[in-house]
């Protein structure tokens, strides 16, 4: 028999092929599939969410560029310089300049004040502009060219005037081409929002509107290839005044798409963190399987130089496998992940490239290296003395190299090399970003934190008298703290991985239902006289149309805090001593480069929080925490304003959390009526009407000219739609981020209960009853789960908490049904996954 089997080794040396078919039948006979199935997971998941995140961040770089008229937009308050435009030609980029001002617009019946767009031939560079003339009202022109005037709908009701009439606009006359039917550039700013006419370029200096000191801003289009874009923008130092607008920092989506990208990546990294546990939790098994096969190998003659060709032959086939499965099914998932998003995907969807299977594979690679390496060093290590000391831990053989090193060295530096590899590739992938680097570390401090803890409860409950079958489960889940510390930590760390995906997500679309919710107003109407403010919410009311109060605006600045002028060249007080001390000149805060709106009011809006001091009191302002922060603004600070050069200040009587996005009226300061109500203002209402109700919005504005009326339905159903598709998107993600922690723990508890397979058939062989090994295999684990779940549970809940609060920037929130689902779930995996082994451990051993 030694003969033969000493022949057969020998042969299987000299035989690459009868190597390769034995490497063969071991990947077939199901001792290598639960790592295969780790591994396909990490390639499909990897592969499927990169193509999306691919496609998607294309989609959405171009709808933003479109909405932006061009790939970047250069906006000053003063001329741009020729070395600007020099440099842009320089780099390739295609420049389109703008001059924008507001004036007045004067037809035969009628006068209104408009916001003027002076453009070029080439304009715009990037999305669509309609211009529509004739009865049919058919698309002419998308350029503006010299000589046209093009107005804005509601532009026709309010001048009195048709398609062929002259409009002055300021100095020069104009005959209406036509009407603007669809404008790039959406703006979201109420205050600042006026009826849009076009003309071209050329055309400014007869208007005579643009003086000097007037109220007027340039803008440069710029298009061309991203990196080219991206180094001019490096390239210019910004002026006073100026400013860059991105796809990235224009439109009210944009923090819309920013948070489900950090979302997709977020759960993309834990997902690969639970398959890599996974992963590397099959290959331990996978290497306690075969320990005795391989020091059988050994003590038959073979060599560590063909048990690593036979053990990588293996493993190579199997990643060729599974990253072909992977692939496939990566395409299959990354279909199913967009379903959701069908109706905002433009079709044809662009390409998605070959990134997504490199990024794949390449993941896989750096995951599986370590996960499989550091197994096969330690399997490959067994020595031959284990066929009849399988816990030995001798070391055998000439070392890994033959550099001197002892085994155990050699062993512990190819480790640390093999571990060092996946922390390099995260350092190169993660880079600054500051929300990964938090979730990891949060995650590396919750299972330090988690298994002392999971240590210290199993360490007091023994002290405790139970049953006979509690207290032997205790007494083996306390036998190896070290053990049962790092099975409580992987398992309670799956249970949070597991539920912080999916309380992520439902954070995540809570605040998106609250920044948009459906009666959310979608129409403002400005610049309401004080005569008219009383007739115009009769007339809203008469047609029961619900609407906010009314709202008194005001413009003015900020000018100085506690007596101390806002420096030009800085964005905080004069006296800030921790500004000075750090040496560092910001640049100033955008509310001090502008005027800004202001109102009063008896009482807090009810969608404003205030979060610090209290309302009320004569001579106190209201200030919104976002610029309070930026600007170290404190309750009983007082301030200094001018409105119309007229100086006066306020102290702060409360500070107030506003959501900028809902839509709604909000304002930066809310004073008190004692201190601005005697100064000259005009009103605000915003209401909500049906996409039916056009004509009353038409008839409001031939009742109401001076009225100012923005239309933003549209718009509002855009987002709409777009908070629809992403929910959906990012449940089809998370419920996928919840299959690869249920994975997981299943791996988790199908391990530890095969390690207790020898120990229950000894039980059983001595005479223990199936009843008594049932209640101990029951109450160690349920105990474990328990414990596990409630751990989890905890560890969710602060990690969220600071993920939501740092990396998301939103209000943390408290979920208690978490505290009784996980725990629930978790004890329910584990007595069904220990229902169905346990026929197997209650099996006598056999002589």
């Amino acid at each position: 028999m030694s003969e033969l089997s000493e022949t057969s080794v020998a042969t299987q040396q000299r035989s690459p092929h009868l190597l390769s078919r034995w490497s063969w039948r071991e990947l077939w006979q199901g001792q290598l599939w639960p790592v295969a199935v780790a591994l396909t997971l990490i390639i499909a998941c990897v592969f499927a969410l990169s193509a999306l995140v691919v496609r998607v961040e294309k989609i959405m770089t171009d709808q933003g560029r479109s909405v932006l008229a061009a790939d970047l937009v250069l906006v000053s308050g003063n001329p741009i310089d020729d070395d600007t435009l020099a440099s842009a030609s320089q780099r390739g980029l295609t420049v389109s300049a703008q001059t924008r001002f507001g004036t007045m617009a004067f037809s035969d019946e009628n006068m209104q004040l408009v916001s003027v767009k002076a453009v070029a031939n080439d304009f715009p560079l990037r999305g669509n502009l309609a211009l529509s003339s004739g009865e049919a009202a058919s698309v002419q022109s998308q350029h503006v060219q010299p000589g046209e005037l093009w107005l804005a709908e509601r532009l026709f009701s309010l001048l009195a005037v048709k398609e062929g009439d002259d409009v002055m606009i300021g100095d020069a006359q104009f005959t209406v081409s036509g009407l603007i039917a669809q404008d790039p550039e959406l703006s979201f700013n109420p205050f600042s929002q006026m009826p849009a006419v076009l003309i071209h370029y050329d055309d400014i200096a007869r208007t005579g509107a643009v003086q000097l000191g007037g109220r007027v801003q340039y803008r440069m289009y710029f298009v061309g290839a991203d990196d080219a874009v991206a180094s001019f923008r490096q390239s210019i130092e910004l002026q006073a005044g100026q400013r860059w607008i991105s796809e990235s920092t224009q439109g009210r989506t944009g923090d819309l798409i920013d948070r489900a990208r950090q979302y997709l990546s977020l759960t993309l990294i834990l997902v690969i963190i639970m398959a890599s546990a996974t992963l590397v939790l099959t290959c331990q098994h996978y290497t306690a399987s075969r320990r005795e096969t391989v020091a059988m190998m050994k003590s038959l003659g073979a060599r560590k130089a063909w048990l690593w060709r036979w053990l990588a032959g293996q493993l190579l086939m199997l990643f060729a496998f599974s990253a072909v499965l992977g692939v496939g099914l990566g395409a299959l998932l990354e279909t199913l992940l967009r379903l959701p998003l069908g109706d905002i995907l433009p079709d044809p969807l662009p390409p998605m490239g070959l990134t997504p299977i490199l990024t794949s594979v390449l993941v896989a690679l750096l995951v599986a290296i370590p996960g499989m390496g550091i197994s096969l060093i330690k399997l490959v290590n067994t020595p031959a003395i284990a066929v009849m000391q399988p816990e030995g831990s001798a070391q055998s053989g000439s070392g890994l190299l033959n550099t001197g090193l002892s085994n155990a060295n050699q062993a512990s530096l190819w480790r640390f090399g093999l571990v060092l590899l996946p922390l390099g590739a995260l350092l190169i992938w993660f880079g600054d970003n500051t929300l990964m680097w938090l979730t990891l570390l949060g995650l590396a401090v919750m299972l330090i934190l988690l298994a002392t803890i999971g240590v210290a409860v199993v360490a007091l409950l023994r002290k405790k008298r139970w049953g006979p079958a509690m207290q032997l489960a205790l007494s083996r889940i306390g036998r190896s703290p070290l053990a049962t510390g790092a099975q409580l930590a992987a398992l309670t760390a799956s249970l949070m991985l597991l539920a912080v995906i999916w309380l992520l997500r439902t954070d995540l679309l809570a605040d998106w239902q609250q920044t948009l919710p459906p009666d959310a107003p979608n129409v403002f109407a400005l610049n309401i006289s004080e005569a008219e403010t009383q007739p115009y919410l009769a007339a809203l009311d008469a047609q029961n149309i619900e609407h906010s109060s009314m709202y008194p605006v005001i413009r003015g600045r900020l000018v100085a805090s506690n007596g101390e002028q806002f420096l030009s060249n800085n964005q905080i007080p004069q006296d800030n001593k921790n500004a000075q001390a750090s040496g560092v000149q910001a640049q100033p805060d955008e509310a001090l480069r502008r005027e800004l709106n202001f109102t009063w009011r008896e009482s807090p809006p009810v969608h404003n929080q205030v979060i610090a001091g209290s309302w009320g009191g004569e001579g106190t302002v209201s200030v919104e925490q976002g610029i309070a922060e930026r600007l170290s603004i404190q309750v009983g600070d007082e301030l200094a304003f001018t409105v119309n050069s007229q100086p006066f200040s306020a102290v702060v009587g409360s500070i107030r959390q506003v959501e900028w996005r809902n839509m709604r009226p909000n304002f930066y300061f809310i004073f008190s009526p004692d201190v601005v109500a005697e100064l000259p203002a005009t009103f605000l209402v915003s209401f909500r009407i049906g996409a039916d109700q056009s004509p009353l919005l038409n008839q409001l504005g031939r009742d109401y000219p001076t009225v100012s009326l923005m239309d933003l339905r549209t718009m509002a159903s855009r987002i709409q739609l777009m908070l629809q598709q992403v929910s959906l998107s990012l449940s089809v993600l998370a419920a996928l981020g919840v299959v690869s922690g249920l994975l997981l723990v299943l791996t988790l508890l199908r391990l530890g209960l095969s390690q207790r397979q020898q120990e229950m058939k000894l039980y059983r062989t001595l005479g223990a009853s199936r009843q008594r090994i049932s209640a101990t295999v029951w109450s160690e684990y349920g105990m474990m789960a328990l414990i596990a779940g409630l751990m989890a549970t905890m560890g969710a809940e602060g990690m969220v908490a600071a993920l939501v609060h740092f990396g998301f920037e939103l209000s943390p929130q408290w979920h208690p049904s978490l505290w009784l689902g996980l725990p629930v779930i978790a004890v329910g995996l584990v007595l069904a996954l220990a229902q169905s082994m346990l026929p197997k451990l209650l099996q006598p051993l056999k002589s």
